[in-house]
């Protein structure tokens, strides 16, 4: 009983987020996961009720909403199409952490985000060992979008064709970076993120060199962690808040003009989720995180709007290659950029940009629910994969690397032979080196 009290306590902190909720229905009809399974309890007033009945005291089985509550991509659709603005993800991400602060993560959870992710030179030393494992546990699957699938039936990797590590990450590439000053005198710290990291390092090497062409100077300390989503998804509060000072004190006080990332993730959560979550902190903290969240950029959005591309280098070609686009959701959803990765790909001449139907529909990969509800995942990621089969593609770009993997996934599992690229690559194309 105590616990549930002290439950009750902490979910009152956000009682009038929860009372801004009209119980509508707007949610429905945008909620990828509702359309899936038609199920109440999975869209976000069903959810925001359950957490209100916390709240009050009027059941006792938290175990059971927190169950609910993962059932969820994280998406933003709900909280875009509000008519009451009620701030659903920002409700949803403190209500796992209360939740998961009074009930305790799984052993498993705790040896994965507290000391594999948060430590990261411990997760370096894990994926460069998975490198070298993959090939006796993983076979090809498409060799043109580059997947693979278990050589052994198993509880994780199940049916998925996922994207394997790669062979060399970029941090052993590139450990670290402090370009001289160039002709734009502007300074910009690269955050990469773990999935470019490790599995997308040709992502990484497109941005340093579009930054480079544009005269950016360059700064990327080595060790860089987990931007902490992860962690924070799970509700685990001890290990984002290890993450999130970690980074500070490798980015913060380098004299930056901006901070860049081509993981829309990691910049939706350093510039959104870093100050929602650190509101009670010393003003100290808060300066350090609010600083940074203003000069965060997606990398789209920062060549775009803050930097101007230019397309000055290579001969149109009659052949264009057929692209679509797919918007990832923290991207477009959350942060409201949209036009600036179409403007990359459009100014590659190499290229034809056709719009899919429901571009900005969720690809259901949703980091950590692809993990717990796989055959949820993929059922919305068939739905994003018939669409972008119906644009006729030879390419589909997206600016997500867990989109990528998603994405990669499903196309593969159907035997498409459709390329999948980030904006800044197919940009970097264009690019004299």
């Amino acid at each position: 009983m105590s616990g549930m009290r002290e439950i009750a306590r902490l979910m009152k902190g956000l009682e009038d987020q929860l009372a801004g909720c009209m119980r509508c229905g707007t949610c429905q009809a945008v909620c990828p996961l509702f359309a899936e399974t038609a199920r109440e309890a999975d869209v976000a007033r069903g959810k925001l009720a359950l957490l209100d009945g916390l709240r009050q005291e009027m059941f006792k089985d938290p175990a059971g909403v927190y169950k609910r509550l993962n059932r969820c991509l994280l998406c933003g659709s709900c909280a875009l199409n509000c008519p009451s603005g009620v701030s659903v993800l920002e409700i949803f991400i403190k209500a796992r952490a209360i939740l998961t602060g009074c009930m305790d993560l799984s052993m498993l959870k705790k040896i994965i985000l507290r000391r594999i992710l948060s430590f990261p030179e411990t997760f370096a030393r894990l994926a460069a060992w998975g490198v070298r494992l993959q090939k006796l546990f993983t076979r090809p699957a498409n060799q043109l979008l580059g997947t693979s699938c278990a050589r052994l039936v198993a509880p994780l990797p199940k049916n998925r064709h996922f994207k394997p590590l790669a062979p060399v990450p970029f941090h052993q590439m590139v450990p670290s970076l402090n370009t001289a000053p160039k002709g734009s005198g502007a300074r910009a710290a690269f955050f990469v993120g773990c999935l470019i990291d490790n599995i997308f390092p040709n992502v990484a090497k497109a941005t340093v060199k579009v930054l480079n062409h544009h005269g950016i100077e360059v700064f990327m300390p080595r060790g860089q962690g987990c931007c902490g989503l992860p962690a924070m998804a799970a509700g685990d509060a001890v290990a984002f808040d290890r993450l999130v000072r970690y980074n500070l004190e490798k980015f913060d006080g380098n004299d930056i003009d901006y901070l860049v990332s081509a993981c829309s993730t990691c910049a939706f959560t350093i510039k959104k989720i870093w100050p929602m979550m650190f509101q009670d902190d010393s003003e100290e903290v808060m300066a350090k995180i609010e600083r940074m969240a203003g000069k965060t950029f997606d990398i789209n959005q920062f060549l775009v709007s803050e930097v101007g591309i230019k397309s000055d280098l290579l001969v149109s070609n009659d052949d264009a290659v057929v692209v679509t686009y797919h918007d990832p959701c923290h991207l477009k959803k959350s942060m409201k950029v949209s036009a600036e990765p179409r403007a990359l790909i459009t100014a590659n001449p190499a290229y034809c940009l056709k719009e899919m139907p429901e571009s900005d529909w969720c690809c259901g990969s949703g980091g950590n629910f692809n993990l717990e509800y796989y055959e949820l995942s993929a059922r919305i990621g068939k739905r994003k994969c018939d669409n972008i089969t119906s644009s006729g593609c030879s390419v589909v770009a997206t600016a997500c690397p867990a989109c990528m993997i998603q994405i990669s996934d499903m196309l593969s599992q159907s035997g498409e032979a459709i390329i999948v690229k980030h904006p800044v690559e197919i940009y970097a194309e264009l690019l004299k080196n």
